[in-house]
């Protein structure tokens, strides 16, 4: 599916939950930066996600720190002079966006940081490495 029907879909909710993966997070939120400033790309991107959850039954799957890091993560890389600019070659020079287990956030977010209930609401900042100081429980 080419970028613009893959965005026409999700948006459209005519995704099956069951097929939209990890992968297809990442290649999502790299259409929407290719295509908007970080603002919005982040504004959109949670809205349609929020949206998509909402249609398959499962409003409280959304994570805002995840979802955030990602975005913010994938731009930071986008942004990079030598930055593949379609979407195959970036997928293949960053692989570590795609790992599940470990995730490439562990190594921003102390351990539990993103099983908090205050990273699944809002926006956490990235704690590794401040010994437990500031990790959030609410």
């Amino acid at each position: 599916m080419n970028d613009r029907d893959f965005v026409d879909a999700f948006e459209a909710c005519a995704i099956p939950s069951g097929d939209f993966h990890h992968a297809d997070h990442v290649r999502l939120a790299w259409i929407y930066l290719r295509e908007c400033p970080l603002l919005e790309a982040i504004e959109r991107f949670t809205t349609s996600l929020r949206r998509f959850a909402a249609h398959h039954g499962v409003p409280d799957l959304y994570h805002e720190t995840i979802t955030w890091s990602y975005l913010l993560l994938i731009h930071e890389r986008m942004q990079r002079d030598d930055s593949p600019k379609d979407w195959e070659a970036f997928r293949a020079a960053n692989r570590d966006l795609f790992g599940r287990k470990p995730s490439v956030l562990d190594r921003y977010y102390a351990p539990g940081t993103l099983q908090s209930a205050l990273a699944r609401r809002t926006f956490v900042l990235p704690d590794a490495g401040m010994g437990g100081r500031g990790s959030p429980t609410t």
